[in-house]
């Protein structure tokens, strides 16, 4: 009977209630639009492209999609790329660098940040933009290709399988695990490594803005922090993923925080980072393709 007598305090309460939701709701919408920078966020757009894990032909896929989407949208300004990666295929690698090449060659600004591990092939991204920027002790360089190949034949004897092969040419089950490789084969697979090291070295060296001779005394495979691999023009700055977007800010003449726009990573992306980053040698995968395969890779 009290609460039916005071009609004027549930309108109250109905009133504030309204209040709350309808702020709720802006807050909502303002970190939406504003990529949850809040309000203090500019209108001035980034891109935040990240590239994690082991560079397969589906993250390859992904990621241009994805540098073409932003690279379209003229409301985004730059674009930063976020790597954590210790490589992989060469052709994915390669790619996504000239994915990158074509964005900041037709006057869009690149940045890369190098998280914990960016080489051999994450490097080989990076070196295709504007600016790289590296913790001190980030791994990368590894500026070099492996092929991973096993040789079972001495297991195979033991449970008593002899395989049985027939080729069109000598070269055509070359790099089998069922036998040992002949010192003919090993030519032609050094002879694929070396050519496509030429071209590692020479991408590094047209990104970098450095003379072949130079990269190649630095590009004999081993890894460096990002301290070292500033002492050798391979990065430009020391920092982290702030530092990049301070530096894009800076660079466009910015005024307060921009606004970061970035797409979600897939579900269980742990669980393929796992799977892809065992050996070939060590884990037959059935959903991999099958055979030697070139790869910008530091295998640890």
């Amino acid at each position: 009977m009290q609460a039916s007598g005071r009609p004027w305090l549930w309108g109250l309460v109905g009133t504030a209630s309204m209040l709350v939701i309808f702020f709720v709701v802006v807050l909502l919408l303002t970190m939406l639009l504003t990529g949850g920078e809040g309000i203090t966020a500019s209108g001035t757009k980034i891109g935040v492209v990240a590239i994690d894990g082991v560079i397969s032909s589906d993250l390859a896929e992904k990621t241009v999609r994805l540098l073409t989407k932003y690279a379209d949208d003229t409301s985004i300004k730059a674009i930063i790329l976020k790597i954590d990666s210790p490589g992989g295929g060469v052709a994915s690698s390669q790619e996504i660098y000239d994915e990158v090449r074509r964005i900041q060659s037709g006057g869009k600004l690149v940045v890369a940040s190098l998280g914990s591990v960016a080489a051999s092939g994450g490097y080989y991204i990076a070196c295709a933009a504007n600016r790289v920027i590296a913790h001190a002790g980030t791994v990368t360089g590894s500026i070099g290709v492996i092929v991973q190949l096993a040789n079972a034949e001495e297991l195979l004897r033991k449970i008593g399988l002899e395989p049985i092969v027939i080729t069109s040419g000598p070269f055509k089950d070359s790099g089998s695990p069922m036998r040992a490789m002949r010192p003919e084969e090993r030519q032609v697979f050094q002879a694929l490594v070396d050519d496509v090291y030429q071209q590692f070295v020479e991408a590094v060296a047209q990104g970098r803005n450095l003379p072949v001779s130079e990269v190649r005394q630095a590009a004999d495979g081993r890894i460096y922090t990002g301290r070292q691999a500033k002492d050798l023009q391979l990065v430009d700055d020391l920092g982290g993923f702030q530092d990049a977007v301070a530096y894009v800010a800076t660079t466009l003449g910015v005024e307060g925080k921009p606004r970061l726009i970035q797409e979600g990573k897939e579900q269980f992306w742990w669980l393929k980072y796992v799977l892809e980053s065992m050996p070939e040698s060590i884990l037959w995968r059935p959903w991999s393709k099958a055979g030697a395969v070139l790869q910008y890779r530091w295998v640890y």
